[in-house]
């Protein structure tokens, strides 16, 4: 009843702007789709952080998770984050010493500006570039959640519930999912690239903050350029005039956190990637489609994976967390052979709407009422 009022209302409200856009000389189609937040509401944020929580719950109950070979996995990542971290410190320690050395030699009790150098050398190595994580268990979780799905459903009807996600999904051949190689090297190198390159953008866009007159415009119009093409320009415009007023100190906050948390998203998503291989345009599609719900998912665990040491950790937990969100914004994988048409059908999120309409109680039930057919026709069932 709830939800065909919420319908009803929003029917009213959209019928109310088209009478006014009638009367404007302008493209109304046009004007819409450049306002238009279905992909990034709040009900989307909402339901990406419930799935947070539900996807971390359903993560730690796999006793998988908790193996030697995991242990083992763990230990390395946070040997890799510990490197990755000293490396960006460097030029920070680096300037410290240099402070330490003059302050033999010249008097700085009385001055500002060092003290100064090195809060913003602090604030460049927290917000401005962003330490990388990666690892972990997407597969093995997700073998999990098809095991879970089945054992908390069995006492149903069989031919009602959804497809397995795993048995196919794991005879897609692995390749990365930006360059589609299968060189663990070369998918390492572009790794290290992309952090690179994020990390001399956010140097550059800080340093040219810092021009006369023109500066105090160039994170707000760095925001507008982002969000408009992740969210449209209705929110970029609110974002980009309220960044002119705001301190440059909140601004970097905001926009490093929306970009790491994005970023952070990405990564967890190669798995997935990885195998299910999305053109350039289908991948930004799909994106798309899905942003809010995206946004809410990452949101909670870059802020916990911030955390130093813990986070990388933390980032496991959330890798297999993902294996669970796939099930709620994708389709059961066909047999390979039916890959390219499967990825052509997932740019649309088929069930969204009835999705982010269930209460969090039922986030299964949505698979009982109906399943969208796949390419192969016959979808693989888990016995």
């Amino acid at each position: 009843m709830a939800t065909s009022d919420k319908l009803e209302r929003r029917d009213k409200l959209e019928s109310q702007i088209d009478k006014q856009l009638d009367k404007l000389p302008i493209d109304k189609e046009r004007l819409k789709r450049e306002f238009d937040l279905s992909h990034f509401d709040l009900n989307q944020i909402l339901r990406g952080i419930q799935l947070t929580l539900v996807g971390a719950q359903r993560a730690l109950q796999n006793p998988a998770l908790f193996t030697s070979d995991h242990y083992r996995q763990a230990g390395i990542a946070v040997l890799s984050g510990l490197a990755i971290r000293l490396v960006i410190s460097i030029p920070v320690v680096g300037v410290r010493v240099l402070l330490w050395i003059l302050s033999l030699f010249l008097s700085l009790d009385h001055v500002t500006w060092d003290d100064k150098i090195v809060g913003g050398l602090n604030f460049i190595e927290e917000y401005v570039l962003q330490v990388p994580f990666f690892l972990m268990a997407f597969m093995d979780s997700l073998n999990w959640v098809d095991k879970t799905y089945v054992q908390k459903h069995k006492h149903e009807d069989p031919n009602k519930l959804r497809d397995m996600y795993y048995p196919n999904l794991k005879m897609y051949k692995v390749k990365d999912g930006s360059t589609h190689t299968t060189s663990t090297a070369e998918a390492i190198s572009m790794f290290l690239y992309r952090f690179a390159r994020k990390g001399g953008i956010s140097l550059a866009v800080f340093a040219l903050s810092y021009l006369p007159v023109v500066g105090r415009f160039v994170l707000p119009a760095a925001s507008f350029y982002t969000f408009n093409k992740a969210v449209g320009l209705g929110p970029a415009s609110v974002i980009f005039g309220t960044g002119i007023f705001l301190p440059k100190r909140y601004i970097i906050i905001f926009l490093q956190s929306y970009f790491a948390s994005r970023s952070l998203m990405r990564e967890l998503l190669e798995p997935y990637f990885s195998r299910v291989h999305f053109t350039k345009e289908q991948k930004k599609n799909w994106f798309r489609n899905r942003e809010g719900l995206l946004f809410g998912f990452a949101i909670g665990f870059y802020t916990l994976i911030k955390i130093p040491l813990v986070g990388v950790l933390i980032y496991g937990i959330a890798e297999a967390s993902t294996a669970y969100l796939i099930t709620k914004i994708t389709d059961p994988p066909p047999p390979p052979a039916d890959k390219v048409a499967f990825a052509e059908s997932q740019q649309e999120w088929t069930n969204k709407h009835e999705f982010l309409n269930l209460s969090l109680g039922d986030l299964d039930a949505i698979h009982l009422k109906s399943r969208p057919a796949n390419p192969t026709g016959d979808a693989q069932k888990h016995e």
